[in-house]
């Protein structure tokens, strides 16, 4: 094998090693991330049962029953969709069943008639639908692997703004929901008219269900500072899930792009072991057919043989030696 093709599958293969380094590196950040993760989303669920219980329980005593954000409006006209990705790639499908997921509600709405706008979470959905011309509100970046309270908060005044202003009539949240570290999917949620329901995981008991309540100050006062809450709640609930989510699907492409990088590396180096086999292969041919001609003045058994590495060095070597002792002797 000419010693530059050899060089060339000898750098191939150092490439490809590093990125193996690289991306079971990432793989395995990942899979610590996922624990860390699912722990706060298992944290989350009491607070979100909670403030489900006392939400239904003032609607069960007649509170907010013209309230915009719990009865809604009547006819839905202009719906927002909160879209919640990823800021970064190597994720798998992660970004694209989200995405995919939200255009398809959009699709139907445009052709319906109605109205939309988008509020991405996270730079890859904002990126795609900026791309292909939507209408997009507003975008949330920058957290969505770490999402924090005060990161909800925020999206849910923004949101909750639109809603109260008039601008739409109806809020969903599109993101993936976190079952376990080998099964997620992708959920359509409505966030805003509220339905009190309890996030993933969440055992509620059945409004009216807890006993009859004292109310200070009055239902309606405490209704009205609760929605919002209830509202971040939600929000923050579908961000955990959503962060989980990108860590596990992390996860498994690092841990696929790891396996086939592996085997890219065999690959390579049988390509390489079996060129270099059959250059060593040729040259012992010559060797053998020079030595016969020097000795008889033609060469005669030549046979085509295989040998492992340590066989053509001990044979190379010999043939070699015996070739000076012939070309001595002539002299």
């Amino acid at each position: 094998m000419a010693g530059g093709q050899e060089r060339i599958l000898r750098g191939r293969i150092r490439s490809v090693q590093a990125t193996k380094k690289i991306t079971r590196a990432m793989e395995l950040i990942a899979a610590s991330r996922i624990v860390k993760a699912q722990s706060r989303v298992q944290a989350a669920v009491p607070y979100s049962d909670q403030i489900t219980e006392v939400v239904k329980d003032l609607a069960a005593a007649g509170a907010g029953r013209g309230a915009p954000l719990l009865v809604g409006r009547g006819e839905v006209k202009k719906t927002c969709y909160v879209i919640i990705s990823a800021d970064r790639g190597l994720c798998g499908g992660y970004n694209t069943g989200v995405q995919r997921a939200a255009e398809g509600e959009i699709k139907v709405d445009v052709l319906g008639g109605l109205g939309y706008e988008i509020v991405t979470v996270g730079r890859k959905a904002d990126n795609y639908f900026r791309f292909r011309g939507y209408n997009r509100n507003a975008n949330f970046g920058g957290f969505s692997e770490n999402p924090t309270y005060d990161h909800a908060r925020e999206i849910g005044k923004h949101v909750v703004g639109l809603f109260e202003s008039g601008e739409v009539d109806k809020v969903l949240l599109v993101y993936t929901r976190f079952i376990s570290a080998g099964s997620q999917e992708v959920v359509l949620r409505p966030l805003v008219p509220l339905e009190t329901q309890t996030v993933e995981g969440g055992d509620a008991k059945p409004a009216g269900g807890g006993g009859d309540y004292e109310f200070e100050p009055d239902p309606e006062t405490i209704l009205e500072t609760l929605l919002p809450r209830y509202v971040e709640a939600r929000i923050y609930a579908a961000l955990l899930n959503a962060a989980a989510s990108e860590h596990a699907f992390r996860q498994r492409a690092m841990k696929s792009a790891t396996d086939n990088a592996e085997e890219l590396i065999k690959s390579l180096a049988r390509i390489m072991n079996r060129a270099r086999q059959d250059s060593i292969t040729t040259e012992i041919m010559e060797i053998v057919s020079g030595a016969e001609a020097l000795g008889t003045g033609k060469a005669t058994n030549v046979r085509y043989v295989e040998l492992d590495d340590s066989e053509i060095t001990q044979s190379a070597n010999a043939l070699v030696s015996s070739a000076g002792t012939n070309n001595a002797n002539d002299l």
